[in-house]
């Protein structure tokens, strides 16, 4: 779950993922029958991240003409692997020396294969949005009024969002019902808590995402007094769902709201406060204490407030927010 929001994949940030949908159902999906990337045949590499070990690859597959990514991501030690029995130390890996100067060593380790697992997440058909998503871009810092969100990102986010669908059958359990953690079925102040599709599994790393029930609230900038009782309705059970299934307390999470989002259905990230997630720079994350205590303050803080967040210079966002003179440079990618 961007979906991590992979939770991949730019230097700034790695995007929570999205599950396309068909246009045509007629179309037979690769995700039927893959069980190795033999059939994948490169044509491009979109992004390689060297902070992350990540990398996306664009290209196809023999049996489909419809483009395809393919986002490899290293994964994280966990300390569950290392005791006195671990592999990493069994004559089963290896180590080959680089060089040596006095007392320090530097060495290739290769550890045996079940060890050295790589996360891979495949999106076909992608579409151009996908394509330009997780293409490397120069990045700029917008300082987003208001007015520059009613007359600009409002209209754009209504025309040109990604499409929901994954999300709506994630909450009516036409998808990955096996993968919910914790559910709430009120229709008001419900949500359902799922792990992010960047999360690898291990404690280290922990990252779920919280996808509430209501329909039609796209981002904070909805976010108004009336919606208290389902923000902290997140805030506390899915702590406590979080602590009774994995033992990690409310004080060692993370949990956030990303504006801008990666799609406009509200929700929230959890994640463990010792990863380094992506998405969580302050251009780009929101703690849900602070949008609690910001709306009991104000109860339309979020409709009045300048909001900053990045947009890359490919998305249509940034030719649209150009000709408003919005754009401060920031960084290339």
């Amino acid at each position: 779950m961007d979906a991590t929001e992979s939770n991949h994949v730019n230097n700034s940030d790695s995007p929570v993922i999205k599950r396309p949908k068909l246009d045509d159902d007629t179309k037979i999906s690769v995700h039927e029958s893959l069980n190795n990337l033999s059939d994948f045949k490169l044509e491009k590499i979109l992004h390689n991240n060297t902070i992350r070990k990540s990398i996306c690859l664009q290209g196809v597959f023999n049996h489909s003409k419809d483009t395809a990514l393919v986002l490899l991501e290293k994964t994280g030690f966990t300390e569950t692997n290392f005791n006195e029995d671990s592999e990493f130390f069994s004559e089963k890996s290896s180590l080959k020396q680089v060089f040596r100067n006095d007392i320090y060593g530097n060495y290739e380790f290769l550890p045996k294969l079940e060890l050295n697992s790589i996360s891979a997440t495949i999106i076909h058909p992608a579409t151009d949005k996908h394509v330009k998503k997780y293409s490397i871009q120069t990045v700029y810092l917008v300082d987003e009024t208001p007015t520059l969100y009613e007359e600009v990102t409002l209209p754009h986010i209504t025309e040109e969002q990604f499409d929901l669908q994954w999300v709506y059958n994630i909450l009516e359990h036409k998808s990955e019902a096996d993968r919910i953690v914790y559910e709430d079925p009120d229709e008001t102040d419900g949500f359902v808590l799922i792990p992010d599709l960047k999360w690898d599994g291990k404690l280290e790393s922990l990252y779920l995402l919280g996808l509430v029930r209501v329909h039609g609230i796209k981002s904070l900038r909805d976010l108004t007094a009336a919606h208290l009782p389902l923000l902290r309705n997140l805030k506390e059970k899915g702590t406590k769902a979080i602590y009774e299934k994995y033992g990690v307390v409310a004080a060692q999470l993370r949990i956030y709201l990303h504006y801008q989002p990666s799609f406009y259905h509200l929700h929230v990230h959890f994640t463990n406060l010792s990863h380094d997630a992506p998405g969580i720079k302050t251009e780009k994350a929101h703690l849900l204490a602070n949008v609690i205590s910001n709306i009991e303050l104000m109860p339309d803080y979020y409709r009045k407030v300048t909001l900053p967040f990045i947009v890359r210079e490919e998305e249509t966002l940034f030719t649209k927010l150009e000709k408003k003179g919005a754009l401060t440079k920031v960084s290339s990618s």
